[in-house]
């Protein structure tokens, strides 16, 4: 068993309230959830309102089907226009960690 998290630091655009900020990225979320099948919630810089850090976590039998599972998120939210990714962090637990 393979276990997969990624951590994506991204900056929002026009965002003046943390409302704002809620109803920008509860869609990205929502949308990471529905097509890569991972659990997703926003992990950090819960009390700043243009930024967000991104917790994507994903398990499976092999490491190379995480590593295109979370190479795919990080393109996602990469593309998104109203975003803005700053950092991507990765770690990969495997049965001998």
């Amino acid at each position: 068993m393979y276990v997969g998290a990624l951590e994506l630091d991204v900056l929002l655009g026009d965002v003046h309230s943390l409302k704002q900020k809620r109803s920008a990225v509860r869609p990205v979320l929502a949308e990471l959830r529905k097509r890569f099948d991972v659990a997703v919630a926003e992990a950090g810089h819960l009390d700043l309102h243009r930024r967000a850090l991104l917790g994507v976590s994903a398990v499976a039998a092999d490491a190379a089907h995480i590593t295109d599972v979370l190479d795919a998120c990080e393109r996602l939210v990469a593309g998104r226009p109203e975003l803005e990714l700053l950092s991507a962090r990765r770690r990969l637990l495997g049965p001998d960690d």
